[in-house]
């Protein structure tokens, strides 16, 4: 089975600093530029995702701690009727 990848062009700036940081690089690691640039966006994606994620966790954690303090307060209060 043939996987067929669709690529889109892109104009990119980079500081000057950076262009020359990665060249450097590329000239070690024998990897084209685009092949590069593709895997450090891939990787910067997944991190951006996982923090997304660590993020709406937290927030939802806070959430449920709220709404078990409230039933745990409400079960404290049946216990002191008996």
């Amino acid at each position: 089975m043939v996987k067929i990848i669709c690529m889109k062009s892109i104009s990119l700036k980079l500081q000057d600093q950076i262009l020359e940081d990665t060249e450097g690089l590329l000239e070690h690691l024998e990897i084209s530029r685009n092949k590069y640039i593709n895997e450090a966006i891939e990787f910067y994606n997944k991190y951006q995702k996982k923090k997304l994620i660590a993020e709406q966790l937290l927030k939802e954690s806070k959430l449920v701690a709220e709404d078990s303090l409230e039933v745990l307060k409400e079960f404290e209060s049946l216990e002191d009727e008996m």
